[in-house]
């Protein structure tokens, strides 16, 4: 006797968003957006590197990612984050425009504009509770 199991399709749901943090939202968009396209272009001035389109979102486990495309895309919060941490956050994923993973080779490209990356990067999870 044969049992056949039928697998269900995992539905991806659309996470709620309270008015208040919609609203948190609409009105630092472009703030951030100001923000970020001036770093990018100012740091952009070391590596040279060619971008597609830049996007300010409102994700809740990112910061920023870089697409294969080209594409950069940021967190709005980011522009409440320290200068500093802006910057790596910002730098980290434009050296993903170069070198699309996380190699030593992508690491030194980092470390060209970040020399202390390593703590930036350890100092940016305690901020992690402003994505939530």
């Amino acid at each position: 006797m044969f049992t056949f199991i039928v697998r269900r399709r995992k539905v991806r749901r659309r996470r709620k968003v309270s008015v208040a943090k919609r609203k948190h939202y609409v009105l630092n968009k472009e703030v951030a957006r100001r923000a970020i396209v001036a770093r990018v272009a100012e740091l952009n001035q070391h590596y040279n590197f060619t971008h597609g389109r830049i996007s300010i979102r409102s994700q809740r486990s990112r910061w920023g990612s870089c697409s294969k495309k080209g594409n950069l895309n940021f967190n709005y919060m980011i522009a409440s984050l320290p200068p500093a941490l802006m910057d790596y956050v910002i730098v980290h994923e434009m050296c993903h425009l170069s070198v699309f993973n996380h190699s030593p080779s992508f690491w030194a490209r980092v470390a060209e504009l970040v020399s202390n990356h390593r703590a930036l990067r350890a100092s940016l999870r305690t901020h992690g509770h402003l994505i939530r």
